[in-house]
């Protein structure tokens, strides 16, 4: 049992993250007219890194910008708005339905890879 929970645990676990960063996507956007109300998010790579040891995906140059402001060890960080608003609120309609499209599109992206392993197993299991 434990060599099927390895072979579809990387997958399990960025469905898992991808819905929790869904979430919070739907959240800050729920919450675009809500003064004070600050954008957040969470970096997918870092928390990837933190379960499985490395990110394959790496800021390979000083110029890349990162615009996720970090709040220690917690997996939730705050937005850095482009444009800061008077009420204090940082969400960006644009940048969070533009974030929210990625990762629903990498959402099931996932599923289907998650699909594809789980056809592979009933496949090999059958003898097929």
């Amino acid at each position: 049992m434990n060599a099927i929970r390895d072979h579809i645990s990387f997958q399990s676990e960025t469905l898992s993250l991808r819905d929790a960063r869904n979430t919070m996507l739907a959240s800050n956007i729920a919450n675009a007219a809500t003064p004070g109300y600050k954008a957040r998010d969470l970096d997918f790579d870092r928390q990837m890194a933190a379960k499985i040891g490395d990110s394959p995906v790496r800021k390979g140059d000083a110029r890349h910008v990162d615009n996720l402001v970090s709040v220690g060890a917690d997996r939730v960080q705050y937005r850095k708005p482009l444009n800061p608003s008077l009420d204090g609120n940082t969400v960006e309609m644009s940048v969070e339905q533009m974030e929210f499209s990625e990762n629903s599109l990498r959402y099931m992206t996932t599923l289907t890879f998650l699909n594809n392993r789980i056809s592979g197993l009933m496949t090999a299991i059958r003898g097929e």
